[in-house]
């Protein structure tokens, strides 16, 4: 896992993660890899559900972010070869629509080799029907997953179920591109569910014009965002984090950032987590304006930084 605040092959990341306010421990987990010898990397966060029916999604969380991460780690070096072999890249664009297939395949394995073991339910393992292995119920292991790759021609990103992808242009300007709106209540998509890829959505942006660069990625789990009064604020909130690793360095965005993890995880109660990676030379150009140091209004909800 790459440092806090690191450099990876002019590559530079940011990655905190606090416990939701009264939780004995957090069900977030989160990856932050250099990729392709340093030209390339991948970002992963999952929030395990956490509720009564999803006591091992710690576990579940936790495998998610491994199984992506060993998906994501062999496309990003295929996408880094690849950069200048347009003949190449419809197959890579077949291999990232595929992935999530993959990658819940190898996380039903875990918990299925995992409930073998240890039934959830205690007792034992369903028998098998007709002649078809035995259906297992894997709700205790439930978790959302959000991944991403970035090359310095190539940004994919994947999402299954809640939380937020942010994409920060050379501008400052933030956007969501995976975003469908508000969840209905506490519902979300979940790794536990059959066929959890077809519910997966994918972002696949290569960089255009001439000395483009890729945006700012930042990732995180649904804490995060549940703390600002608004889907404004907290675009506004990421735009910011962006802006101030542009004028402060991201090492210093990278020691404030528990602080202001903190702060959301005590207005949402959840826990809260959140990566990013900026590409090499993209905070030199990145449009600079007005400092905001506050990040909680009147009413206790977040604001922009």
């Amino acid at each position: 896992m790459t440092a806090a605040g690191a450099r990876a092959g002019g590559w530079q990341t940011l990655q905190g993660m606090v416990k939701g306010a009264g939780k004995k421990y957090s069900q977030d987990r989160y990856v932050v890899r250099s990729a392709a010898g340093g030209e390339a990397v991948v970002l992963a966060v999952a929030d395990g559900h956490g509720s009564a029916p999803h006591f091992r999604s710690d576990l579940g969380s936790r495998w998610a972010v491994e199984a992506f991460a060993g998906l994501a780690l062999g496309f990003a070096e295929r996408a880094v070869s690849h950069r200048t072999s347009e003949r190449h890249w419809g197959v890579l664009r077949t291999e990232a629509q595929t992935l999530p297939q993959q990658l819940v395949h190898r996380w039903r394995g875990k918990a299925l080799l995992h409930d073998g073991n240890s039934p959830a339910r205690g007792g034992l393992p369903p028998a098998a029907t007709e002649g078809r292995p035995p259906a297992r119920d894997l709700t205790p292991y439930g978790t959302t997953l959000l991944g991403a790759v970035v090359t310095d021609w190539l940004t994919v990103c994947w999402q299954l179920g809640d939380g937020d992808v942010v994409l920060v242009d050379a501008g400052g300007v933030p956007r969501s591109p995976l975003d469908v709106g508000e969840e209905l209540g506490d519902e979300t998509d979940s790794l536990c569910e059959a066929e959890a890829w077809r519910q997966t959505r994918t972002h696949w942006e290569p960089v255009t014009g001439e000395g483009g660069r890729p945006p700012a990625v930042l990732l995180s789990t649904d804490g995060l965002a549940k703390s600002f009064a608004d889907r404004a604020g907290f675009l506004e909130f990421a735009g910011g984090v962006t802006q101030r690793a542009a004028e402060q360095g991201v090492a210093a965005v990278q020691e404030q950032l528990a602080d202001w993890l903190g702060r959301a995880g005590r207005f949402s109660g959840d826990d809260t987590t959140l990566v990013a990676a900026f590409a090499p030379g993209s905070l030199d150009g990145a449009q600079r304006g007005a400092s905001h140091d506050s990040y909680a209004d009147d009413d206790g909800r977040g604001t922009a930084l």
